[in-house]
């Protein structure tokens, strides 16, 4: 018996105990979303209320089956073999769960959100959820349903078994196959895994390390997150594959340093594959040695980009450095070196396991396999979800994420980061491959997807998006550390009413500078701020020529005032108001007195009905209605501030 099917055979107990426990199974979602809305809190009433009770359950933990939405999630599972998931199970909520579950035996269908496994009356099963039935789940299969601190449920459903395989395989047959799979950096490069593997193999010097990159560092984008909260083995099996057909010795995970979860699970399951000797000195008996590390990231945004990351684990300032060289040649400390994200490695696992030609059934013809996208911003159902190539972006925002809040619709889409660019709502049907979007000028990115409703400003969110690549810039060029300084400038100042025509060819012209710096950072970060030209110039115009914001969000050019008709509706603002800005006059009557007000929205979210926000800058009465094509043409439109 080989030293793998030991393992396996060792662990297959475990994890069978697992899927078919002898007495209910309690286990609760714990991961960096679910942390977020109380989960650990709520893990920690159920055992209280399981031991006060003195019932004979047992209480566990998983990971992020993705449906981030109805946090925190429970799932019980009975001897015979169903499994219900509970949704929205807050620490308060936990009590009654216990007493209808587990107590009284009536599966709580009122709590529950769906069967997981076997069937239980009034309850939907899984397939049926919005969310899930659009997904083919190869990746995340068992985000969720396993424990992630445990090894021995990786082993005991057939993890490693990739790496057993690949290990009797010579490297240029195990690089082949991953080429065959049509596997790509999902990291947003889009280039072929195995030929970045191959330039590895091939390159010269000793010793060779691999990369994980893992600082997901994009706003709205937590995709690698969610693999490593709830399947970190996953990752380390993709990685020590990638070494044997690379011949690297060293790993590093680099983890941002926002997921302090996903640093202590790595860290674990680093640990625990030591002590199964799936790492050192000799994997699985094979020969191989290959050691791996789990870095702490410098809370950088462009050690993202892999030369920023390589100088950051080697201890020096996160800053990207001009290539070539590159690091297949002269990577961490010089050595070749071997950079993938999250997400590339986790797929090897699988195509080593069932084959190329299994992996490249899903998807497309340009590209094989599946990818996994996380949803959020005005949306209803805020999650990760996985789906093959090929399938339009609308069916993930409109069917599995709900669309936009209830009364709103789509204003624009930002995937690929804030270095991403924006698409405008006509381009929600794309298919998700990369060359739909390089065609209309946007990245798809590493899986992020954010929308925006009909509330938010272009130019406002166009200032974040700026101002983010301004304040992460590293500063080595000044092309890009001026560069995007400018740019927030010259935005700002059209949201305060202060814009010029003429800036909508200075923002072209930083473009075009921008282009000249040294890394992707500064090259990329006017993405955003041309596709908003391209798309919604009417916008900006409005903030230029009509000192107007539709939306109604720069504050610049907002007022909020009190309706005299419901002033008596407005204590509840006058009661809040941080400044003193809510007064009454001589008869007692409340205003805004506006050299006081700092425009926190505070007042109308206090008492909605009494306050109105307005525009601060109307026409004045002379051409009042004059159309913006007038004004272009040289008509005058004299303009008011009240």
């Amino acid at each position: 018996m080989s030293a793998y099917q030991e393992l396996r055979q060792a662990a297959e107990p475990v994890w069978q105990a697992w899927l078919r426990p002898s007495r209910p199974l309690v286990t609760v979602g714990i991961a960096t979303c679910a942390n977020g809305k109380g989960a650990e809190e709520t893990l920690s009433v159920l055992r209280d209320e399981v031991a006060q009770r003195g019932l004979d359950v047992e209480v566990g933990i998983t990971g992020c089956l993705g449906l981030c939405y109805e946090e925190p999630l429970v799932t019980i599972a009975w001897p015979d073999g169903t499994r219900v998931l509970y949704a929205r199970v807050t620490p308060d909520r936990a009590p009654r769960l216990v007493e209808e579950a587990l107590v009284n035996g009536t599966r709580a269908p009122e709590l529950a959100l769906a069967v997981l496994e076997g069937e239980a009356p009034g309850i939907q099963p899984i397939g049926e959820l919005p969310f899930w039935k659009l997904q083919t789940r190869r990746l995340m299969e068992w985000c969720g349903v396993a424990d992630p601190e445990n090894i021995d449920h990786y082993l005991g459903r057939g993890g490693y078994e990739g790496l057993a395989k690949a290990l009797a395989m010579a490297p240029e047959e195990v690089i082949k196959e991953v080429l065959d799979s049509g596997l790509w950096g999902r990291g947003g490069a889009a280039f072929p895994a195995g030929r970045k593997w191959d330039f590895l193999r091939t390159a010269r010097g000793e010793p060779k390390y691999l990369i994980c990159n893992a600082d997901e560092g994009d706003p709205g984008a937590f995709v690698n997150r969610n693999l490593m909260d709830s399947d970190p083995h996953l990752i380390i099996e993709g990685m020590v594959v990638a070494a044997h057909a690379t011949g690297a010795a060293y790993g590093y995970i680099y983890i941002r340093d926002e997921y302090p979860l996903c640093v202590a699970r790595m860290r674990k399951a680093v640990a625990q594959a030591y002590e199964k000797g799936l790492l050192g000195e000799d994997v699985l008996g094979s020969g191989l040695r290959f050691d791996l590390e789990v870095v702490r990231g410098a809370g950088s945004y462009v050690c993202g980009e892999e030369t920023g990351l390589i100088a950051s684990i080697q201890d020096s300032r996160g800053m990207p450095r001009i290539k070539p060289p590159f690091p297949a040649q002269a990577g961490v400390f010089y050595k070749p070196t071997n950079v993938n994200n999250v997400e590339t490695y986790a797929n090897v696992p699988l195509i080593m396991r069932h084959g190329a030609a299994w992996y490249a059934a899903e998807g497309t013809e340009k590209n094989k396999g599946t990818k996994m996208f996380s949803l959020s911003g005005d949306i209803q159902r805020v999650g990760v979800l996985e789906v093959p190539f090929g399938m339009p972006m609308s069916r993930l925002l409109l069917e599995a994420g709900g669309g936009p809040p209830e009364g709103r619709t789509v204003k624009a889409i930002q995937p690929g980061g804030p270095l991403g660019g924006i698409l405008p709502s006509d381009a929600i049907d794309l298919p998700l491959e990369p060359e739909p979007f390089r065609e209309k000028g946007v990245l798809m990115g590493s899986g992020g997807l954010i929308v925006f409703d009909d509330t938010t400003c272009i130019l406002d969110m166009v200032i974040y998006f700026s101002w983010f690549a301004e304040d992460e810039s590293c500063g080595r060029c000044t092309t890009c550390h001026g560069g995007t300084q400018r740019m927030v400038e010259v935005i700002r100042r059209m949201s305060e009413g202060q814009g010029r025509m003429s800036d909508l060819d200075l923002l072209r012209l930083l473009n075009d500078t921008l282009r000249w710096s040294n890394c992707v950072h500064g090259q990329a970060a006017p993405t955003a701020m041309m596709n908003s030209l391209q798309y919604f110039q009417d916008e900006y115009e409005a903030h230029i020529l009509e000192k107007r914001c539709p939306a109604r969000v720069c504050r610049g050019l907002i007022r909020y005032e009190i309706d005299p008709a419901k002033a008596d509706q407005a204590g509840p603002a006058e009661e809040i108001c941080p400044t003193g800005a809510v007064q009454r006059d001589a008869e007692g009557t409340r205003f805004i007195n506006q050299a006081l007000c700092i425009k926190c929205h505070a007042c109308k979210d206090a008492a909605p009905e009494a306050v109105r926000m307005v525009d601060a800058v109307t026409p004045g009465e002379q051409g009042g209605g004059t159309p913006v094509g007038a004004v272009r043409a040289g008509a005058g439109w004299p303009y008011t501030r009240r």
